[in-house]
């Protein structure tokens, strides 16, 4: 990173550089602002702390391990390859690390209702169950395609109790169910909170959900130390909102050695309305709360998006991910679906283990870099979800 870098991100308007921010209407100021200053006071309270450790133990079955992937390592012929295994966590994927911290902070605020977004439903279904755990009314916003190609997490967030809206306006998939979940947050702000599942959005979610996401790089650090006595070479992660790959990431973001890849939803190909890779097709601008890349065309008018995996398949990325690519700390590429599917069926063959198609974008990218690589090279990629949601869709897609 540059010299500048230490200066402090985000700053006290929730600025990384010229990216992140507030845009949001007057009405959502107010909650923002209550919302960042309870966060404040919880970082400070030891009793909050002790909690949230607490449920991610005893409840969410922290710490995930760091797994030697013996096998694909050796068919690469390469690199050594771990996998952090989020997958193996209560709901299936790290989204439920950041729901139990802000259920957290939505009890403390005394509110009785939340909201939330969902893409693939893994965030879906986290705060679904932690509404359960706490005794609160839960609504959760999906698109319609979405709820159609996620049809057993919609049933599995219905049997925890949440009420699941399907939105039918637009494209029907993350974007529809963001603007849909913040209007009834504006609606019903008094009792309710809105827990949006990534590191995105207005200030403070892009910082807040980061810090919740923490736990798997500082995990992962102590891991690989315990384990090869030395800092991994190379971090991968997939990126859709990007709050498992800064999860990753973040702890070691001041380790100069330690290389750090995201990689986004190639979709089709780098043609417009055919992906969801930002960085490769997008531009500045604000959406949704936030400035960072999205992809829209020359009026400003937001784009149409695909990917083979659900949770990927959204136009805008994390404002951190923009900034950290300026300062070229981590690279940014993408896999296609044609590569994710691949990938998909070679880790479950060869290790034994059925990935989220979110995670198989970061497998895909393994696969290609791990054979270019010394053996006494060090990869981590996060394994930030299991397959189990995305099997009926590879089976239309996949041939056995």
């Amino acid at each position: 990173m540059s010299k500048n870098s230490s200066a402090k991100v985000p700053d006290a308007q929730g600025h990384f550089g010229p990216y992140g921010g507030r845009f949001v209407p007057e009405t959502l100021m107010h909650p923002l602002q209550e919302l960042e200053n309870e966060y404040r006071r919880a970082q400070k309270d030891p009793a909050f702390k002790r909690e949230f450790e607490y449920y991610l133990r005893e409840f969410c079955g922290r710490p995930t391990p760091l797994y030697f992937a013996e096998r694909l390592t050796r068919e690469l012929r390469g690199a050594k390859i771990y996998l952090k295994r989020e997958d193996l966590l209560h709901t299936g994927a790290h989204k439920i690390n950041n729901a139990i911290g802000q259920i957290l902070l939505a009890r403390r605020m005394g509110k009785k209702r939340i909201v939330a977004e969902t893409g693939a439903g893994q965030h879906g279904v986290a705060t679904a169950t932690v509404a359960a755990m706490f005794g609160l009314k839960c609504v959760v916003y999906m698109g319609a395609v979405d709820c159609e190609r996620q049809a057993l997490n919609v049933y599995r967030m219905k049997m925890l109790g949440a009420d699941v809206v399907s939105v039918k306006t637009g494209q029907q998939t993350l974007k529809e169910a963001i603007n849909e979940a913040m209007r009834d947050w504006v609606t019903n702000i008094r009792t309710t909170h809105y827990i949006l599942g990534t590191v995105y959005g207005a200030h403070p979610y892009p910082l807040m959900v980061r810090n919740f996401q923490r736990v798997i790089g500082d995990e992962a650090r102590r891991q690989i130390l315990a384990k090869e006595k030395r800092l991994p070479d190379l971090l991968v992660a997939c990126v859709g909102g990007g709050s498992n790959a800064m999860g990753l990431f973040y702890p070691f973001l001041k380790d100069k050695s330690v290389k750090m890849v995201g990689v986004e939803a190639g979709g089709r190909g780098i043609k417009p309305n055919q992906h969801a890779a930002r960085f490769h097709g997008g531009s500045l601008g604000v959406l949704q709360g936030t400035r960072s890349y999205i992809l829209q065309d020359k009026n400003g008018q937001i784009q149409l998006t695909h990917s083979v995996s659900a949770g990927l398949d959204y136009a805008a990325v994390g404002p951190e991910h923009a900034w950290l690519r300026n300062r070229k700390r981590v690279e940014y590429t993408y896999a296609k679906d044609d590569a994710a599917l691949a990938a998909f069926m070679k880790l479950a063959q060869i290790e034994g283990i059925i990935p989220a198609l979110e995670s198989a974008h970061a497998i895909a990218e393994v696969i290609k870099r791990a054979p270019k690589m010394g053996r006494n090279k060090l990869i981590i990629v996060n394994l930030s979800g299991r397959g189990d949601k995305d099997v009926a869709q590879v089976a239309a897609k996949v041939k056995l």
